[in-house]
Parts: C-alpha cells; structure tokens; sequence
C-alpha cells in the first residue's frame, strides 16, 4: 500500500486536539508502543530510508496488546513522504523478532512512544510523543491515500504547507543536532 505522509514538528499537542475535536475527527487510537528498529549489519535497510520493525502496542483504548510486524521503504520524498508499507499483525512479538533474525536482521534500535490517533475522511492524524531521549519534542504525522485530503487536513489544523516536513524523524534529529539513539542509524 502506498501513503501520502507528512509531519508537523513542535506542535501544541492541547491546541491539536482541540482543533480536531472542532473538525469532529474521531480518536481512533490511544496507545504506547514500543517500536524495535532491525537491519541487516551494514545497516543497507536504514541507509536506504527503509526499515523492518516490530511493534508492540499497548493499547488504551480497548485495553489489550497486540504485535505488529512491519516493512517500510521510501519510494519518494518530494512534497510528500511516499512509502511502500507491509504490515501484518502477528500473535507473538517474540516469533516476529526470531523470523527477522533468522533472516539475518539484529536489532538496532528500540524506541518507546506514546501515540494519539485521530481519523479525519480517509486521512489518518497521528500526535506521537516520544521518550525525551529520542525526540524531545511532539510532532504529528498526517498520513493518507489521498494529496488533496492532506493538504485539507493541514490547514483544516491551522498550518500550511510550508509548515510541514517530508523527512524522517532522523533526519530532522540529525539536523537539529540531536543525538542520542539517532547515532546508531
């Protein structure tokens, strides 16, 4: 599948809010995760704006777990972040850790975050916070199918374009001269 995506860093997470409950989004998730990062040795995945990731979620919402198993690669990064996603829910974390390393991937990173989500139409808003060590400030991401969509949410949440972001997380840490766990990327 592939997603039309964005970011929004240094947002007022309370302002957000509030402007999505004005334009009736509905929370769809609230949750901790846990993300562990893997790659293969010469870190070929992460070079290449890609990644393999298990997910461990924590929901709050209907108060269970559950374990996700995840591709990523970018396929663009023009106005918008494009990726090529595969995702499948999997029954046990540990099984999902054990398949990616039997392939020859190790675990590079692990990155705990606390995630809001919000749905608008067929757009997805994401308020992510992480743990300070990793990102010290609260950013959104705006993903969907649809461009015209995007850009409606944006300024629906009272930014512009020129506000937003294609890159990665890692590469707005590496240029704001953030350091911590981004070294290992």
């Amino acid at each position: 599948m592939k997603e039309f995506e964005t970011r929004i860093i240094n947002i007022d997470v309370d302002n957000i809010r509030t402007k999505l409950n004005q334009i009736n989004a509905t929370k769809v998730k609230e949750e901790n995760q846990i993300n562990n990062l893997f790659d293969f040795g010469d870190r070929r995945l992460l070079s290449n704006k890609g990644y393999a990731r298990i997910r461990i979620v924590e929901d709050l919402i209907k108060n269970n777990n559950r374990y996700y198993m995840t591709t990523k690669k970018l396929l663009s990064q023009d106005k918008y972040k494009v990726m090529e996603e595969n995702e499948t829910e999997i029954l046990d974390s540990k099984a999902g850790e054990n398949i990616f390393k039997s392939l020859g991937l190790e675990l590079v990173q692990s990155v705990k975050k606390y995630r809001e989500s919000y749905k608008y139409k067929n757009t997805l808003v994401e308020i992510d916070i992480n743990e300070k060590s990793f990102c010290p400030f609260p950013y959104i991401e705006i993903e969907t199918s649809d461009d015209t969509e995007l850009e409606e949410v944006v300024k629906l949440l009272g930014y512009t374009m020129e506000d937003t972001t294609s890159k990665t997380i890692y590469d707005i840490l590496k240029e704001l001269n953030i350091t911590g766990l981004v070294e290992n990327v």
